[in-house]
């Protein structure tokens, strides 16, 4: 399931470390040898311009690629860049990370606003069109609340159903109202709005660069275990 250290220093050397660090958190919350389906979602919203331009948005694409290396054995992961609609979808791989938002974001028009639901939306059809069976974790990356919390709120209650785990990451000030939304999606109800409690939250602050790479990966799959229990237990995730 998971890549080897070999596979990862051949394709990604300078992904090495993060490897190493993901693996730790990894075997330290029980999911090593638990094959995960990886996404990432990523604001392209206009507030988000200076963490493309100052390579904030690079660096967490590496480090859930090391995450991903533990967790799947294709070496890539599907990309979802999302604003006011769905801007691009794509994948970034092992081989060929470096330099790969910049090259995708140079094809992308203007930055809009955050439309969350349709992020969701283009996750749970490329899931789906997939055909795996695997539980997927989707780190979903965003600079403040979406333009329309009902239908966002509803598609977490809707993906409840299938085998998917939101862990939302938030960057910027983390005093900002912008993120009540998240923590308050993070506490709907079980089973009252959701079968199980399928998704998680945690800032990564003003400069998420700084985030050491170790607490990073903790908080990317800190709730994941506990998620992938609950929805065993409801038969959500077979096997």
């Amino acid at each position: 399931m998971a890549l080897s250290l070999s596979k990862v220093e051949e394709r990604a050397p300078a992904l090495v470390s993060l490897y190493k660090s993901a693996g730790e958190s990894v075997r330290r919350y029980g999911i090593e040898g638990q094959r995960v389906a990886v996404y990432l979602v990523l604001d392209y919203s206009g507030s988000m311009k200076p963490y493309y331009a100052n390579g904030t948005v690079q660096a967490l694409a590496d480090r859930v690629l090391g995450l991903s290396a533990h967790l799947d054995d294709d070496g890539r992961v599907p990309v979802v860049f999302f604003s006011t609609g769905i801007d691009c979808e794509t994948d970034i791989e092992l081989a060929d990370h470096q330099g790969r938002i910049d090259r995708i974001v140079a094809g992308l028009g203007h930055m809009g606003k955050t439309s969350y639901h349709l992020a969701m939306d283009a996750v749970i059809d490329h899931y789906l069109d997939s055909g795996t069976t695997a539980p997927a974790l989707v780190v979903f990356q965003t600079d403040g609340g979406p333009i329309n919390k009902l239908a966002a709120e509803r598609y977490v209650c809707k993906a409840a159903r299938l085998p998917l785990f939101w862990q939302f990451v938030g960057f910027g000030d983390p005093g900002s109202r912008q993120f009540e939304f998240l923590r308050r999606l993070d506490e709907l109800a079980v089973p009252a709005r959701r079968p199980v409690d399928n998704s998680g939250f945690f800032h990564a602050g003003q400069d998420p660069r700084r985030l050491p790479d170790a607490e990073l990966y903790d908080r990317l799959v800190a709730d994941f275990p506990a998620w992938l229990a609950a929805a065993r237990a409801q038969g959500i995730v077979r096997g």
